[in-house]
């Protein structure tokens, strides 16, 4: 097995010159911390040609991951959000029969344009109404490796996940049986392939598992850890939008404050990496002054709970609500 062409570093800010990145690549740096076993994981699935499957709790960085790695690579990025009603061949391609019979009603009066190549649709030819969906993208892609996230796998059906595995093994092909094209992803630049997933409907399937490589994404529970994020989060900032980073002390105390709240074990959804972004944003520029760092290191009750807390049962809580 050669070594891969793409290695993940966790740096985004080793991305390649402009002109080496795919059009479809993330234009916006991507603030994103990664710690060594990330890094192993990812250059893992990279090196086995293998989906990794990051699992965790929400807010803790899943999605941004895959985000992170095309930012970094200068490659290809394509996103698949998964519902409930979700079926592998969505990912694939949609195909516009109903445009094709309007375009055959209408021969002779003002034809209709395709938006990608500009000329107008030809209704005998089937191409022209068959659209690639995020999976078909990445399969299309020759001179670049795609990422391609599949977020939130596990909200969709049962069988979904073994459904996937006949699109995800070799020959790595699919058919689109309306045109009758056989769609087969390079076998040197086979995606990069990014699953999340929440566990709302439990294990996933075990044939699927063992397909995947598996990765646990745990919340940042130290102190330098959030640190660190809170640093790239308002270096990019500071690039975009002129912020500038909270003061030390501030960040220090929220920090504590946080993750205090963290390991109350009375919450019933404890707040993740998102909602301390926020909330810390609050702090420093809500109001024409910081939060008073003190007020906020000594009292019980949390300011802009709102942010923090996103179910009932927690924002009501009286330890941290005004009495």
């Amino acid at each position: 097995m050669h070594a891969p062409k793409y290695i993940f570093q966790g740096n985004p800010q080793n991305r390649p010159a402009p002109e080496k990145c795919h059009p479809d690549s993330p234009t916006e740096l991507e603030p994103y911390i990664a710690d060594s076993e990330l890094i192993e994981a990812v250059n893992l699935a990279i090196f086995l040609k293998r989906p990794l499957l990051i699992e965790g709790e929400a807010g803790c960085g899943k999605t941004r991951l895959a985000v992170a790695v095309a930012y970094e690579l200068g490659l290809p990025f394509y996103r698949w959000d998964i519902r409930s009603t979700t079926k592998v061949q969505e990912g694939l391609y949609e195909y516009d029969a109903i445009l094709r019979l309007h375009d055959v009603q209408t021969q002779g009066l003002t034809p209709s344009i395709n938006p990608k190549t500009g000329q107008p649709r030809n209704p005998q030819e089937p191409k022209d109404y068959r659209e690639f969906r995020p999976l078909g993208q990445a399969f299309q892609s020759r001179d670049y490796q795609a990422v391609l996230l599949i977020d939130e796998i596990d909200k969709a059906d049962v069988d979904f996940p073994n459904d996937l595995l006949s699109i995800l093994e070799k020959p790595w092909k699919f058919v689109i049986r309306e045109t009758g094209e056989t769609i087969e992803a390079n076998q040197e630049q086979l995606p990069i392939i990014i699953i999340t997933s929440n566990k709302e409907k439990g294990s996933l399937p075990t044939p699927f598992l063992r397909r995947c490589l598996y990765h646990y994404l745990r919340f940042p529970s130290q102190p330098e850890e959030l640190e660190q994020i809170v640093n790239a989060h308002y270096q990019q900032k500071q690039q975009t939008e002129a912020i500038e980073i909270p003061k030390s002390d501030l960040v220090k105390v929220a920090i504590a404050k946080f993750l205090e709240i963290r390991a109350d074990k009375s919450l019933f959804k404890h707040p993740g990496t998102s909602e301390f972004l926020d909330w810390l944003a609050a702090l420093d520029h809500f109001k024409s002054k910081p939060y008073p760092v003190t007020a906020l290191q000594q009292q019980k009750v949390i300011p802009y709970r709102d942010l923090v807390f996103k179910l009932r049962q927690d924002w009501q809580n009286s330890d941290y609500a005004p009495s």
